[in-house]
C-alpha cells in the first residue's frame, strides 16, 4: 500500500516499536493513560451533570458545559490510544474506528482552542465594553456561538478524517496513521510532491488554528483586561492573576510540545536523525495534549469559588434529597410493620372511637347553628 512513509520512517517506527516494548515504560504509559481517562471522565462527567442539571443556566455555565462535552468526548477515547502503545503501536481496530478516534482527538484539539479563545475574548467584552456586554451578552447569543465553534470544528476536523488510515508496515505493525496518496487527484501527479503538500497543509492547518491564533487571542485578551483595570485604578486579586497565568501556561505546556514535534516531523529532511526523536515522541507529546483535558475543568471550574460553592451546594442537595427519600422510606416500612402489628389493637379503638366522634360532630354542628343564628 503507497501511504507516503519512506523506508527511513518504517525503520524508526519499528525502532520506537522496540522501545516501547520495554515492560517498565511501556507499564508506565498505560498506567499514565489509565490515570487521565479515569480522571478525566468522572471531572467532566461530574461537571455536565451537576452543571447541566443543578446549577442555573447562565452564560458561563454554557461555556463550562461546551468545553467538558468536548473533553469527555477526548478522555473517553482515551483508552483505545492506551490499547494502541500496549500492543506495540499497532491498530487492531479496524480502518474505519481509526479515523473516527484520530478525528475525536483533532476535533478536541481544535474545540478547545476556539473555546478557549472565545471564552477569554467575553471577559474582555465584558470588561471594555460593559454598556454592549449588559445589551447583548445573553445566553442564547452565547450558546449560538458555541454552535458555530463546533461547526468549524468539524470543518476543520474533515481532512484529518479522510487521509487517516491503517498502515501495514514490513515488520507487521499496522499503524493508525496519515495516508496523504487517499483521494489522488485525477490528473497525472507526483505523489513525493503531493504527500508534502498536503502534508505541510494539515499541519500547518492545526499549528495556526488550534494553537498560534487561540493563544494570541488568549495573551491579548486577558492583557487588554489587565490594563484596562490597572487603568481605572481597579485592584486585580490574586487569584484572577493565578487563573490567567494557569490558563496560559497549560495550554502551552499541553499542546506546545505536540505541535513542535509535528513541525519538526515535517520540515526535518526523511533521513535526518531527529526523525527517530520525532517518532519516539510523538505518542508521548500526544499524550501531554490529552492531559489538557483533565487540567481544564480543574482551572475553569474548581478555581472559581462561586461555581464551585454552586457545585458543593448542588452535590448537597442531591444527596440530601437522596438520604431524605431514603429516610422516609425507611420510615414508611417501620410504620407499615408496626401498623401490621398492631392492627387488631387500632381496629378495636377505631371502633370505640365511632360513637366518640358522632357525638363530636353532632355538637360541632349544633354550635355552628346556633352560632349562624345568633348572628342572623
Amino acid at each position: 500500500m503507497a501511504s507516503c512513509l519512506s523506508t527511513y520512517n518504517q525503520s524508526a517506527i519499528k525502532q520506537t516499536n522496540q522501545t516501547f516494548q520495554t515492560p517498565p515504560l511501556n507499564y508506565l504509559t498505560i498506567s499514565l493513560h489509565g490515570l487521565f481517562s479515569s480522571i478525566g471522565i468522572l471531572e467532566n462527567l461530574l461537571i455536565i451533570g451537576v452543571v447541566g442539571f443543578h446549577v442555573r443556566r447562565s452564560i458561563i455555565s454554557i461555556w463550562i458545559l461546551n468545553l467538558a462535552a468536548s473533553d469527555l468526548l477526548a478522555t473517553s477515547f482515551l483508552p483505545f490510544f492506551t490499547l494502541y502503545m500496549a500492543r506495540g503501536n499497532t491498530w487492531t481496530l479496524g480502518a474505519t474506528f481509526c479515523r473516527i478516534y484520530s478525528s475525536v482527538f483533532f476535533l478536541n484539539m481544535f474545540v478547545s482552542g476556539f473555546l478557549l479563545a472565545a471564552i477569554s475574548l467575553d471577559r474582555c467584552l465584558v470588561v471594555l465594553r460593559p454598556v454592549w456586554a449588559q445589551n447583548y451578552r445573553n445566553i442564547q447569543l452565547v450558546s449560538r456561538i458555541c454552535a458555530v465553534i463546533w461547526a468549524l470544528a468539524v470543518i476543520c476536523t474533515i481532512p484529518f478524517y479522510i487521509f487517516r488510515d491503517t498502515i501495514p508496515l514490513h515488520s507487521g505493525q499496522i499503524l493508525c496513521y496519515y495516508n496523504y496518496v487517499l483521494h489522488p487527484p485525477r490528473e497525472p501527479y507526483d505523489q513525493k510532491a503531493l504527500c508534502k503538500q498536503r502534508k505541510e497543509a494539515l499541519v500547518f492547518t492545526k499549528l495556526f488554528l488550534a494553537f498560534i491564533i487561540p493563544l494570541l487571542i488568549i495573551i491579548i485578551s486577558y492583557t487588554n483586561v489587565n490594563l484596562t483595570l490597572a487603568r481605572r485604578g481597579c485592584r486585580r486579586p490574586f487569584r484572577f492573576v493565578r487563573l490567567v497565568m494557569a490558563v496560559v501556561v497549560s495550554f502551552i505546556l499541553c499542546w506546545a510540545p505536540y505541535h513542535l514535534f509535528i513541525v519538526i516531523e515535517v520540515m526535518a529532511p526523511s533521513t535526518h536523525s531527529v526523525q527517530t526523536v520525532v517518532m519516539k515522541g510523538l505518542p508521548v507529546v500526544a499524550s501531554i495534549g490529552y492531559f489538557n483535558s483533565v487540567l481544564n475543568p480543574i482551572l475553569y471550574v474548581f478555581s472559581c469559588p462561586d461555581l464551585c460553592s454552586k457545585i458543593r451546594h448542588s452535590l448537597g442537595a442531591v444527596m440530601e434529597s437522596v438520604l431524605t427519600e431514603d429516610l422516609a422510606e425507611l420510615a414508611r416500612r417501620c410504620s407499615t410493620a408496626r401498623s401490621s402489628i398492631s392492627s387488631t389493637n387500632i381496629v378495636s379503638k377505631h371502633k370505640n372511637s365511632i360513637t366518640t366522634q358522632c357525638l363530636k360532630t353532632e355538637e360541632e354542628v349544633f354550635d355552628m347553628n346556633f352560632a349562624s343564628s345568633t348572628q342572623a
